[in-house]
């Protein structure tokens, strides 16, 4: 590829016309209603340390669980420092009590770069494919490579961007691109440089326009758009554009690009065959669809590709965290689940997937893997046949050579205070208007009952509230949805009286 610059030097840097405004009133209203829209954890930025360890009682949206947050904190730092890959860590405790919280903050703390692939235990039940590789897939998904190039760019803040056109010399009518003008800008001078047509294609496809941060670079003619000049930035609260600084140094440079994948992208570009170009490979692909299935020989040439790289010193591994959350459900005999038999309930993950587990821990590619479970004693799924036909009943229906290599931390449910803290930050997170005396009777609704479901009175009250003519949410609403809405609890009684009234099985499945 030629490229034809002319140099022009600047005496001073230009300084930017307008700045990015302080928003933070207004950046707090928006993040309340983004956390609204996506879930009920996205106020969770942190496991919420002090710089001695020790946990906060209220700090980066969490809320009790203290001893849970120290030993997390402790298996962070082994983390970071890279001591614990193959050493799984095991959350157990009742539902509520903050484990699915625990592992997102977790996450937050290893940062945006670290993979952090959660799944539940039911995916592995695939009809497209075999649930070891689900697994593996998941594993694979949570080891990232960061792989390092030092190439020769092109680098500024568009400038000039002129196409240059010519007669069509294949036909007489229209006319074609015969090469490209683009202007690039630093902070130490500007180049014009002359581009081939099949970059200004790049271009366009990259949507790059006047006042633009791109780079070019050199061998490939390949183009990546950074972001807006942060000279564009306007007043705004709400902008559409990410606004970078104007490139330090020489347009023409040598640069180090960083670029992060995870192996399950490697399996993935590699594992799907390309086919032809006629109509019918298109169709074929098209109808075949479904998930592609990586086999064992791809991966290990992957695997050495990787660790060739590595040894260059080209990439680097990063074990991210693969986090199973709800391996197993909760068939405590307390009343409201009487009418399932607790023996019988297994775990979500078979004997099948805990020993896969075991070889995968083994491997030396092997991400962090954080499970949660919520039971006691229980069979251990794909057992049942076993011992007599009564299945092999195991702590946590994980089996033992598996539980051995966990880090076992225990979640403890909330107290009523607590309850009350959590309720106030989802109201101030949904922007919800709540008095004293409707948030205490919510906070006793989260003891008696679940906190997640005095969680989800809040909304329908609010809605309750407002139909009456009144801003906040008051005593009378949350009765008039315990009236509308049954938790748990109430409802197995009710079903349970009703069967004993109707002369129906009280225990057992009916």
């Amino acid at each position: 590829m030629s490229i034809q610059t002319d140099d022009v030097p600047m005496a001073t840097a230009p300084t930017a016309t307008s700045t990015i405004p302080s928003t933070t009133t207004s950046t707090a209203t928006g993040s309340a209603n983004r956390d609204s829209r996506i879930h009920t954890h996205s106020h969770i930025k942190g496991l919420g340390l002090g710089s001695d360890g020790m946990a906060l009682p209220i700090s980066q949206g969490f809320v009790g669980q203290t001893q849970a947050r120290e030993a997390l904190g402790i298996h962070l730092g082994l983390l970071r420092e890279g001591r614990y890959s193959g050493r799984p860590l095991l959350l157990v405790g009742p539902p509520g009590t903050g484990k699915t919280a625990l592992a997102l903050a977790l996450s937050q703390e290893l940062g945006s770069k670290v993979p952090f692939c959660p799944m539940v235990g039911s995916e592995v039940f695939s009809g497209e494919v075999k649930k070891t590789e689900v697994l593996s897939g998941g594993f694979r998904r949570a080891i990232g490579l960061r792989i390092k190039e030092t190439k020769e760019v092109y680098e500024g803040e568009v400038t000039e961007l002129t196409p240059a056109e010519t007669e069509n010399p294949l036909s007489g009518y229209g006319k074609t691109i015969s090469h490209v003008i683009v202007g690039l800008k630093t902070v130490k001078g500007t180049k014009q440089l002359r581009l081939d047509p099949s970059i200004y294609e790049a271009i366009q496809k990259e949507r790059v326009v006047v006042g633009d941060v791109i780079y070019i670079e050199a061998n490939t003619g390949a183009v990546k758009r950074v972001g807006r000049s942060d000279a564009y930035a306007t007043e705004f609260d709400l902008e559409a554009d990410e606004y970078v600084p104007l490139p330090k140094g020489d347009v023409h440079k040598r640069k180090e690009l960083v670029q992060d994948v995870t192996l399950h992208d490697l399996d993935m570009a590699n594992a799907r065959p390309q086919g032809g170009q006629d109509i019918m490979s298109v169709m074929g692909q098209l109808v075949k669809g479904g998930r592609t299935e990586v086999t064992d020989k791809l991966r290990r040439e992957i695997n050495k590709v990787v660790d060739r790289y590595i040894e260059q010193g080209v990439a680097e591994l990063v074990p991210g965290v693969l986090f199973i959350d709800e391996a197993s459900l909760m068939a405590k005999c307390e009343g409201y689940c009487a009418l399932i038999s607790f023996r019988h309930q297994v775990h979500m993950l078979d004997m099948e997937c805990f020993t896969f587990l075991n070889k995968a821990l083994e491997s030396p590619m092997s991400p962090y893997v954080v499970l949660a479970s919520n039971r006691a004693n229980c069979v251990i799924r794909g057992t049942e046949s076993d011992n007599g036909g009564h299945g092999v009943v195991s702590p946590h229906g994980i089996p033992v050579d598996l539980l051995d290599r966990c880090m076992i931390v225990r979640t403890y449910p909330y107290k009523l205070d607590e309850v009350r803290v959590v309720l106030e930050t989802r109201c101030r997170v949904e922007g919800l208007a709540v008095s004293p005396e409707a948030l205490e009777k919510l906070a006793n609704e989260g003891i008696q009952s679940s906190l997640r479901y005095a969680l989800q009175l809040l909304t329908p009250a609010s809605i309750i509230a407002r139909l009456s003519g009144r801003t906040q949410i008051e005593p009378q609403d949350v009765g008039e949805m315990n009236s509308l809405f049954l938790d748990a609890k109430r409802s197995a009684t009710l079903l349970r009286e009703m069967q004993g009234s109707a002369g129906g099985p009280q225990n057992g499945s009916s």
